[in-house]
């Protein structure tokens, strides 16, 4: 690839074929809506954006080529600086590694950039294809959504192992539950910190007024994603307390299992102790044990220690202690 380009789209038109570079430069100078997406890992990015892109606010540039991303929407001029993530589905990854979209958006122009493979990305050429035709501000109301309806999938699948983890506590817990438990909690929490800060931008996107790319119809839709991100956000703080009780819940019934395993075996020794003393004492090997001569002194020793046992369990018994 000569080029950074990865996707390049007349937004205006309905079915309109991927554009070839010289074509999206120009329509980058134009009138006409016109949506470019470069890859943001392409050695070439950088120069390309800074000559083709010259008008871009150097901050902005700067945004869609940074390696560190936080979610948010910052409006320069006439256009918007856009940050979003979404839930990382590439192959070998973790999806609450959430994966950034930079995004500068104004009336007559789209420039997007990512540094890896975005479902939403390819959800919104699938619509282009199918003859969808948008503006600036559909065009990031339908970018948000398709984030959104991924982020409340993954979501939901933690909430669901979430349930399995509770029955898995309930019932007879293994040590090696405590850890996967932890994990998840921290999947949770991880993902809840990309979350948030996307709650901000799309709020700060539905708010915007005076002009620019996004008509009331956009914010509408942004504030519908805006709403969803919040009960996201909601469901995840009460999943992380959900979660919390469970590991409590946990440690108190490992802990109960474990002092009544150090009662049983503090229950045995007791039985045994006075039982070891006597075979101890009449183990020695010297001169003057009482016994030895006689036949049935060993019966006689095990009669005694079995009636001592008796007395024991008897004495434990009304004792309650077994």
């Amino acid at each position: 690839m000569t080029n950074p380009i990865k996707y390049a789209y007349r937004l205006d038109i309905a079915g309109a074929d991927q554009l070839t570079e010289r074509e999206a430069i120009a329509l980058l100078h134009d009138d006409a809506l016109a949506w470019v997406h470069l890859d943001g890992t392409h050695p070439q990015a950088r120069p390309w954006i800074e000559e083709h892109l010259a008008y871009l606010d150097p901050h902005a540039i700067s945004a869609l080529l940074a390696e560190e991303t936080r979610p948010r929407a910052t409006r320069i001029g006439e256009g918007f600086l856009v940050i979003l993530r979404g839930v990382n589905l590439n192959e070998g990854a973790e999806a609450e590694d959430m994966v950034s979209v930079r995004a500068w958006v104004d009336a007559h122009r789209i420039v997007t950039v990512s540094r890896r493979r975005m479902r939403a990305i390819e959800d919104l050429i699938e619509m282009l294809r199918g003859g969808t035709v948008m503006n600036a501000g559909g065009f990031l109301a339908l970018l948000a959504e398709r984030l959104a309806v991924r982020i409340d999938g993954f979501g939901r699948e933690l909430d669901d192992f979430s349930d399995t983890l509770e029955a898995e506590v309930a019932g007879t817990p293994e040590a090696s539950l405590r850890r996967r438990l932890v994990d998840h909690r921290l999947r949770s929490i991880t993902f809840r910190r990309y979350v948030a800060p996307q709650r901000d931008a799309l709020e700060a996107l539905a708010m915007s007024e005076g002009g620019g790319p996004i008509g009331p119809e956009d914010r509408r839709r942004l504030q519908e994603t805006h709403d969803r991100m919040t009960r996201m956000i909601e469901d995840l703080d009460a999943m992380r307390e959900r979660l919390t009780v469970l590991r409590e819940e946990l440690a108190g019934q490992l802990s109960d299992r474990l002092n009544r395993n150090m009662y049983l075996i503090s229950i045995i020794s007791a039985v045994f102790l006075p039982l070891g003393f006597l075979t101890g004492l009449f183990g020695v090997n010297v001169g003057g044990m009482p016994g030895v001569e006689a036949p049935l002194a060993f019966w006689w020793l095990c009669g005694g220690m079995g009636a001592i046992f008796a007395v024991q369990i008897a004495l434990l018994l009304r004792l309650r202690w077994v």
